[in-house]
Formats: C-alpha cells, sequence, structure tokens
C-alpha cells in the first residue's frame, strides 16, 4: 500500500552523480567509468597508495581526486509546486550514502563531502578535501561515538570530527586502518570501536584512537575462515557481547574470541527462481570486478549475468532482541533469530529486492530501503507500507535514512535527498 503523498513536506538536497559500482545500476545512458579509476587518479595529500593486491575501484566508484569541477553548494528558497513544499540544495554531481541525526542538525554525506545542516537556522556547511577536512570526498558512511563524528571514506580512510575544536583527524593504512575505504563503524558493548573495511575489519580497543599500535585487524586469512570475506560493508552490536559483520561472502559472528558464519545455503537470501521476475536491471557487478565474478564462481552463479547474489550483504542491522537483518544484492531481506532464516522479497511486499539500506525505529519500526523505494515495516512485522517518488521520494533508489529531531525523515537517493515531515 502506497503512503500518500497529499500534504507531504518534502525538501530535497540535488546531490546526483556517480553511485559505488555495487550499487551502479543508474539510468541506461549512463556510461561506466574506468575501472581503475582510483588507481590511475593522482594522489591527494595525505591520501595513501593501494597497498600490493589490493582490488582497484569499480566502475561508477568514487575517485579521491578532489572537488574539481564540482559546483559550489547553491541554496535556493523554499517554493510550492503541486501543494508539495520543497528547496534545493545543489551539490553538483554527487550521491548521498550516508546520514546522521544529530540533536537539531543532520550530516549528510555525499560523494562530494559531508554536509553539516542545522535544522533551526537552515544553515549549513560543508567540509571536503578543499578546506582540508577531508582526505576523499567520497563519503559512505556518518555516525557519532563518543561525542565525535565518525565520517567513513572512499579511499580516504576514517574521518573524525571533534565538535568542540572544530578539527578533523584523519586515519588510514599507516595508522593501522585495514583499508583506506570505510564503510560502517560501531561501538560495541565493552567500548571497543569496530571498523568495517574492504580489506577486513579493524577492532580498536576502548574506541583509543590515540594509540595506534593496539588496533586489530581480521581478515579471511587469520581468522582460517571466519569470516568470510575482506570486503565488509557493515558491523553491528548484538546482545550479550555479539559482533555480527555483513561482507560479500555472507554473514559472521564474533563471540567470545570464535568465529562463525553463514551462506544461502544455510537460508541467507532468497533462491533466484523466486526473484528472477523481479530483478529490474540487468548491471552485474561481476561483469567488470574479477572480485564479484569470482564471489559468484565459488557459488555456481556464474550464467546468470543480472544483479543476484544472496551472499552479498549490503546492509544489515541488529534490533534490540538480537534478531539479525540482512539486506541482500537482488536476494531480498533476510531476517535470522540465530537459529531460523526468514527471507522477505517482492513477493512478500517489498518494493525492490535489491536492500540498500535498513533503520530500526525507536518504536520498533523498521525502514528499507531498495532499489524501487522505501519500505516501512511495523514493530508486529506484518507486511510493509510502500513509498516512492510519487509519494515524494526525491528517486526510488534508497541508500540512507536518518530521523531529525523535529521529526522530519531524511531519505537519501541517487540524486538527492527528501525532507519529509508527514510520512504517516
Amino acid at each position: 500500500m502506497n503512503i500518500s503523498s497529499k500534504g507531504l513536506a518534502v525538501a530535497v538536497l540535488v546531490a546526483g552523480g556517480l553511485i559505488v559500482a555495487a550499487y551502479n545500476f543508474g539510468s541506461k545512458q549512463e556510461q561506466a567509468a574506468p575501472s581503475n579509476a582510483a588507481s590511475s587518479a593522482p594522489p591527494l595529500a595525505g591520501a595513501t597508495e593501494m597497498p600490493p593486491g589490493h582490488p582497484t575501484t569499480m566502475p561508477g566508484h568514487p575517485t579521491t581526486t578532489g572537488t574539481s569541477g564540482v559546483p559550489a553548494v547553491d541554496l535556493l528558497p523554499a517554493q510550492p509546486a503541486n501543494n508539495v513544499k520543497f528547496a534545493h540544495f545543489r551539490v553538483g554531481q554527487r550521491n548521498v550514502k550516508g546520514m546522521l541525526a544529530d540533536g537539531d542538525e543532520v550530516w549528510v554525506g555525499t560523494s562530494g563531502g559531508v554536509i553539516r545542516y542545522d535544522l533551526k537556522t537552515n544553515d549549513y556547511k560543508l567540509y571536503d578535501v578543499k578546506n582540508n577536512s577531508l582526505i576523499s570526498n567520497g563519503v559512505f558512511h556518518v555516525s557519532k561515538l563518543g561525542g565525535k563524528i565518525m565520517v567513513g571514506t572512499y579511499g580516504g580512510g576514517l574521518s573524525v570530527y571533534t565538535p568542540e575544536t572544530d578539527q578533523w583527524q584523519n586515519y588510514n593504512i599507516p595508522d593501522g586502518l585495514a583499508d583506506q575505504f570505510v564503510y560502517d563503524i560501531v561501538e560495541a558493548d565493552n567500548g571497543d570501536y569496530w571498523i568495517a573495511t574492504w580489506s577486513g575489519v579493524n577492532r580498536v580497543p576502548n574506541g583509543d584512537f590515540s594509540d595506534t599500535s593496539k588496533w586489530e585487524t581480521f581478515t579471511v586469512e587469520n581468522t582460517q575462515g571466519g569470516l568470510p570475506n575482506d570486503w565488509v560493508y557493515s558491523v553491528a552490536a548484538g546482545k550479550d557481547g555479539d559482533i555480527w559483520f555483513a561482507t560479500e561472502g555472507g554473514l559472521a559472528l564474533y563471540r567470545n574470541k570464535q568465529w562463525t558464519n553463514w551462506q544461502h545455503d544455510a537460508g541467507l537470501g532468497a533462491p533466484y527462481e523466486k526473484v528472477k521476475d523481479d530483478i529490474a536491471f540487468s548491471n552485474d557487478p561481476a561483469e567488470s570486478s574479477k572480485h564479484h565474478a569470482q564471489q559468484k564462481a565459488e557459488q555456481g552463479l556464474s550464467d546468470i549475468k543480472v544483479g543476484y547474489n544472496p551472499n552479498y550483504i549490503v546492509s544489515m542491522i541488529v534490533d534490540e532482541d538480537g534478531v539479525v537483518w540482512a539486506g541482500t544484492w537482488g536476494a531480498g531481506l533476510s531476517r535470522f533469530d540465530g537459529k531460523i532464516w526468514k527471507t522477505y522479497t517482492v513477493k512478500e511486499g517489498l518494493p525492490g529486492n535489491h536492500i540498500f539500506m535498513l533503520h530500526k525505529s525507536p518504536g520498533g519500526e523498521m525502514w528499507i530501503g531498495t532499489n524501487k523505494g522505501l519500505a516501512r515495516q511495523n514493530a508486529n512485522e506484518n507486511g510493509f507500507r510502500v513509498m516512492t517518488k510519487a509519494d515524494g521520494l526525491f528517486a526510488n533508489n534508497v541508500f540512507s535514512l536518518a530521523e531529525a529531531s523535529d521529526g522530519s525523515l531524511w531519505v537519501g537517493s541517487f540524486g538527492g535527498v527528501a525532507r519529509i515531515t508527514d510520512y504517516n
């Protein structure tokens, strides 16, 4: 059931641009960038060279070449259209992948830097390479830990902002970071920080960034396959000290210093026969990435030339009951309570089977960002309500979401963000 767009107040931050290859489905007219785009770009000051054997970036993956040629932010006044109020923040050819609501501020991570937006004054500030805040403008993740803003970037490592001093500190491979591509960071119950990267995960004991010599790195190799894949897209703290990892090779659990993992054959993701008629685009990362191709080959999926990989977990959350929710690449949304798997697809009411974003509201509602719209599942898990571009979204592909203190819902898509003030 679609949510009516009548009475919606929508503010749009226009941020069109290239998209990370894992989500590279765009319009049919889009031309992919060369697969070695990042490795051929001139390095920025403070940037780290790719380590030997590191996979090159894939088509559409942002590089670390700074903001050259990208228009400055341009705020236009609000104006009515079809009884829907909106305002545009023009930020050039960029996409929005991570957002954070923090008190009266919303942080919007784009492929052209991160924007700090004041809900009360409508003032904003862009932090990027030009003003020496970040090493890379491509932002995938924004969160707040220990009173500091954590920004995971494409190629520039982890950037940490301290509000009291208005200063940024950047951490990269020489500091002990497993990789310069950072996708997520979370605080465990014992105060440790876990960082998800393209080359495994870091554990920062007690969240202490001052002594990087104590950082640990976990990979497929040194966990003897306990971590099933080094490309880690999400990390979440569960119950009783559990730490969960979403990888391109399945779901992993770190419990009492022991590793366990699950793949499609254990129940993760829907079978191809169930979803094949609902895969709306043919862009397959395996066609441009040896790494993606290897993962599909290992599952016997080489003959499937569309965007489907049930082991590839793009998004993940763990709810208050310890239940894991894993969003897959074309195989729907999987629910795992530690024993039983259940998967939701278009057949169960989701708008799309590529699950890019998951967010749990304090009231228990689940927000699910897909390639064909935003779905909301209530705390009873008895169906979905769907919102699309026709209901006020900027675009139907939904990559990020934040619930602001003023009650507005901020939804990040390819091309922009919709700020929605009435979505009940």
